[in-house]
């Protein structure tokens, strides 16, 4: 089996540049929920302790692990909905702020790579930049526990479905397939995403 924790041996640099910035971005990506629900009026993620880069506050001993042998990790930020100023909004503001967090560290990487500051090596921004765009796309996706739910269904309340017993069901099946067969087409997406901002930041010459 070729699992990610192989790249350790036969590519180190690039393992180390995968584990560091999937570690940072997710971290961001919490705290981006964190800070828009602290914007609300929920003090949750401080009282939680979650306002933090510690990765294992965000991400726990099993997911780095599962980050460091086969590539895959994920990140949590406890909040209480029921507390945020917007009834109407609230929950809208909150969960969009994760992915938008990845677009904007996307935007970052790029400019950063395009800028050519000299301590940046390319390879580590360009990797940055896929990883976040691939974090947006994967988290804007309209399936529970992804952000993307919550966002599109306040414009689409069929989406609800997925949360009633029988839809659970559809949404567990749905992750799967995604997981499965969906990784590369999230990776084409994120290279679109990429190669637009670069042809914004200065004009796109390939990589």
């Amino acid at each position: 089996m070729n699992l990610f924790i192989m790249q350790a041996f036969t590519n180190p640099v690039f393992y180390v540049q995968a584990v560091v910035v999937t570690i940072l971005s997710i971290c961001l990506h919490e705290l981006g929920h964190g800070f828009a629900a602290l914007s609300q009026g929920d003090d949750t993620p401080s009282r939680s302790g979650h306002i933090t880069m510690n990765p294992v506050v965000h991400m726990g001993v099993p997911s780095l692990v599962l980050l460091m042998v086969i590539g895959i990790a994920w990140g949590q930020m406890p909040v209480n909905p029921a507390r945020f100023k917007s009834r109407q909004w609230g929950d809208f503001l909150v969960s969009i702020a994760g992915p938008l967090t990845n677009l904007a560290l996307t935007a970052l990487f790029v400019a950063a790579m395009m800028a050519k500051i000299p301590f940046l090596k390319p390879d580590f921004l360009i990797y940055g930049a896929i990883i976040n765009a691939t974090l947006f796309l994967l988290n804007m996706i309209p399936i529970p526990p992804l952000d993307g739910f919550n966002v599109f269904s306040k414009f689409f309340p069929g989406l609800q479905f997925f949360n009633s017993s029988s839809g659970q069901q559809y949404s567990q099946g749905l992750l799967m397939l995604l997981f499965i067969v969906g990784g590369k087409f999230l990776t084409a997406g994120a290279f679109i995403i990429v190669r637009w901002m670069m042809g914004f930041f200065g004009g796109f010459r390939g990589f």
